[in-house]
């Protein structure tokens, strides 16, 4: 019996499942669009650790794209269990992948320039994939991190306080700005100083894209109102770019004040609009005036709910106001005035000054027959709600202005355009996700912290690219795959396709020093995808 045991004990030694799932696709998109080579090319290897910098940089991604969280000083354990040989080729173990080895390819990057060499990554694949260009959103976001990095002497980022758009006042930060185009994917990054100004750090990224891409095709760069200044319009040159307008410039003030006779979107009945011509910085362009009634509807109830908690607010402050004493007429009108002021959306229904007789300060009981007693006055009245500032802030809900330097543009492809928007802020959610996220940084170097965030938009970027290309070879072979409720979907997110994958292992097999490996749990609809995506994903998994 005991040999039976210990015969199966052997047997077993020789036999072990790792983890292939998702990572085979991301490892795929790398492959296919030779980044590999690009990095090897830019980043050579100078020190004695095993790997070349590519491989490292793929361990990165795959481990951001893991979705566990996992710090860079795990790097070793995040891969213990999991197919390297199919992810990096037969040569690359796990133990490769230490600490040593990555912290060199990060200051590899910062050596060279994490912008700059995310900047030839992008240019790199699109000279290889035809990704569209049409929009190009821009945005930046503050980056929280945790550490003191005041010591280090470097030439980086300032890890300083600024205006925090998390929130977190007490963290220090840098900022990201991002450039991605009409389907999320990231084109350009940059880090910034945590006290950046947004309405430069927007153009900054702009001019840097714009003097390195060469589209065949008109391109608008799309951006919210921080972008628009009179410096940033004169200096963006000859580019097309839409952007809202801020509502604090006399211009948009006037405008958005006006009565206009809106008219209804044609692509869009949601929206009315009003277009003009304006020249602002000096640039001719023209301004489109929308009204979202789905936005008017959602803050016209927001007011109201606004409306009715200043309304006790003020009954309980006019009931105080009731029972003070003042010495004269005036004195009570002008109090009445000054408190009437205090609550723009409350007008008195009614108002009269009641004259009260009492006693001087200090004396009790019943005043005395001959007893010469003090007038005071008081203020009495009823209060309604101000009809006519509710009806002008109901007129502003759901109004905005969007302009762009094309007067040729329509209102309908503005605004679509400016949607778009959405995009970049997409990206950012996808970076600062409790699963994926930049927002905690453990990293002992300051300077590093770059080239991280330069990996983890990195990490959206071959996200992205996989999601557009699956949802575009799905249009073109008229293809579906189910959704999360069993529907055929064209559009799957690629956190979807990832769930879908979890259950794929590697079986690895030692007979007599041969190792044999087979994929285990594959189904027609994973087989179906890796078909889509391409023979170079489909050979990880074979």
């Amino acid at each position: 019996m005991s040999e039976k045991n210990s015969s199966r004990r052997v047997e077993s030694s020789l036999k072990r499942t790792r983890f292939l799932g998702h990572l085979g696709l991301m490892a795929g998109v790398f492959r296919e669009l030779e980044v590999d080579k690009l990095i090897d090319e830019k980043l050579p290897k100078e020190r004695d650790h095993n790997v070349p910098h590519s491989v490292c940089i793929l361990a990165m991604v795959l481990n951001g794209l893991g979705f566990i969280g996992q710090r860079l000083y795990l790097f070793p354990d995040f891969f213990k269990n999991i197919s390297t040989e199919r992810l990096f080729g037969d040569n690359v173990t796990r133990e490769d992948l230490n600490q040593y080895a990555i912290g060199e390819t990060l200051d590899r990057i910062v050596k060279y320039g994490p912008t700059k060499l995310f900047t030839e990554i992008a240019l790199h694949i699109m000279a290889r994939l035809p990704i569209p260009v049409h929009c190009l959103h821009a945005d930046t976001t503050s980056v929280s991190v945790y550490g003191d990095y005041e010591d280090e002497e470097t030439e980086s980022i300032d890890i300083t306080f600024g205006i925090p758009k998390n929130g977190r006042w007490d963290l220090k930060q840098f900022v990201l700005s991002l450039i991605v185009n009409q389907h999320g994917i990231p084109l350009f990054m940059n880090t910034h100083s945590g006290n950046a100004s947004d309405k430069n750090t927007i153009l900054e990224a702009i001019n840097s894209l714009k003097s390195v891409l060469r589209p065949e095709s008109k391109v608008y760069y799309v951006a919210d109102s921080s972008f628009y200044t009179d410096n940033n319009i004169k200096n963006i040159g000859t580019s097309f770019w839409i952007s809202r307008v801020p509502a604090t410039i006399t211009e948009a003030k006037e405008l958005l004040a006006a009565n206009l006779n809106l008219k209804t979107l044609k692509s869009d009945e949601r929206y009315s609009f009003y277009q003009t011509f304006v020249e602002y910085g000096g640039v001719k362009q023209k301004w489109v005036l929308l009204l979202s009634h789905k936005m008017k509807e959602k803050k016209e109830q927001t007011l109201r709910t606004k409306l009715d908690k200043e309304f006790e607010k003020a009954e309980k402050s006019f009931k105080k106001l009731k029972g003070e004493d003042f010495f004269c007429e005036d004195d009570a009108l002008k109090a009445a005035e000054k408190w009437i002021q205090d609550f723009p959306s409350i007008v008195f229904e009614n108002v009269d000054l009641k004259a009260i007789k009492k006693r001087e300060s200090g004396k009790r009981g019943r005043p005395s027959k001959d007893e010469k007693l003090k007038t005071y006055y008081r203020i009495d009245g009823s209060l309604k709600t101000n009809e006519a500032f509710v009806l002008k802030e109901m007129e502003k809900m759901g109004l905005f202005i969007l302009a762009s330097n094309d007067i040729s543009i329509s209102p309908e492809d503005m605004l679509k355009y400016y949607k778009g928007q959405d995009n970049v802020e997409k990206g950012f959610r996808f970076l600062k996700s409790d699963t994926f996220s930049i927002s905690k940084v453990y990293l002992k170097k300051k300077s590093r912290i770059e080239a991280l965030t330069m990996i983890m938009v990195l990490c959206l970027m071959i996200y992205s690219i996989a999601e557009w290309k699956l949802r575009t070879k799905l249009e073109e072979e008229n293809e579906t795959v189910p959704d999360q409720k069993g529907k055929p979907t064209k559009r799957p997110t690629m956190r979807w396709i990832f769930f879908n994958f979890q259950g794929i292992t590697e079986l690895r097999i030692q007979k007599q020093g041969e190792i044999e490996s087979e994929i285990l749990n594959m189904e027609d609809i994973h087989w179906k995808i890796l078909r889509l995506m391409g023979e170079k994903y489909e050979n990880i998994y074979l």
